[in-house]
């Protein structure tokens, strides 16, 4: 883990706040420990290197299988850097052997990208499951420190195609331009308050102007601020993730925002189906929605994940 750790961290280092990504891709939302899904997910939307992925973020805590989750995820991160030449065959069910894959090459890392969510903090964390997964599987919080470290290296937006803006929270008062994003210094704890908290926090509402969010952090942001942004910067959507919705995916404001979840079940209880998004070559879409994948039993977990309302 250590060394899968340290060659992310290399690859995420040169990577920007606003990290360009180019068509075709497909979008996905929220994973939240959920690493049958996440296997079902590269089933239906194909396997990486073979498309390319944005993930927008939370893909710890809730879940059983958090560890396994980001293992996988920043592995295909590691492995879509690899030249042709090195690369081994890979599978998602083979995360486990990651520390095989380290070593290669870089070369392909256009091919995923994978940014921060709120739940991508020591804080959050050590409340919502994957610090005490990290425990229980490891007997110890070294895991949960490397990955927590790693963390701070991510992306916290992206850019397809200069038109679709991808993040996992949403807008921030204190936040006009992409060039305001650009300026941060993103490596650190998110903090509790501020831009970089308000991106990974925030909420679009039905109500104009600013709000304050019941979350306890971030914003809700109205459909006339985000129309706002998107013709200052010169885009045609806000894809963001961050929020259960039934159907996998919901549009916002008239059309400007779409809030994408790729976690079915969410929690093994919501009954919620998962989607993810398809930008093709000509900036075309298409939604696939996907319902959960099979498990083998539930792993043995005394202590029950509290309800989310922070």
């Amino acid at each position: 883990v250590r060394v899968l750790c340290d060659k992310a961290k290399e690859i995420l280092m040169e990577e920007s706040n606003v990290q360009p990504v180019k068509s075709p891709v497909t979008i996905c939302g929220d994973i939240h420990g959920q690493f049958h899904d996440l296997a079902e997910l590269f089933r239906i939307g194909g396997k990486c290197p073979d498309t390319n992925y944005l993930f927008m973020g939370d893909y710890v805590d809730r879940g059983y299988y958090s560890v396994e989750t980001v293992t996988a995820t920043i592995c295909f991160l590691v492995v879509c850097s690899c030249s042709d030449d090195d690369k081994l065959p890979f599978d998602v069910q083979h995360a486990m052997f990651v520390p095989l894959l380290v070593s290669l090459k870089v070369r392909y890392r256009q091919r995923i990208t994978i940014l921060r969510g709120n739940h991508e903090s020591r804080q959050i964390t050590q409340v919502y499951g994957f610090y005490d997964e990290c425990l229980r599987k490891y007997g110890s919080a070294n895991v949960w420190k490397m990955f927590t470290d790693l963390f701070d290296y991510f992306p916290l937006t992206a850019l397809v195609e200069s038109e679709i803006f991808c993040l996992h929270g949403g807008l921030s008062p204190s936040i006009e331009t992409l060039d305001n994003i650009r300026n941060f210094d993103r490596v650190q704890e998110v903090p509790h308050e501020g831009p970089m908290c308000d991106l990974l926090w925030s909420d679009p509402d039905d109500r104009c102007g600013w709000g304050i969010s019941p979350r306890g952090a971030g914003y809700t942001f109205g459909q006339d601020i985000s129309e706002q942004f998107n013709h200052t910067n010169n885009l045609k959507l806000i894809a963001r993730a961050h929020q259960l919705v039934m159907e996998g995916y919901n549009w916002g404001h008239d059309q400007k925002v779409v809030t994408i979840f790729s976690a079915p079940n969410y929690c093994y209880r919501c009954g919620n189906m998962a989607s993810i998004l398809e930008v093709d070559d000509c900036k075309g879409h298409t939604f696939i929605q996907f319902e959960p994948a099979p498990r083998r039993g539930e792993p043995d977990v005394t202590r029950r994940t509290p309800d989310y309302f922070l």
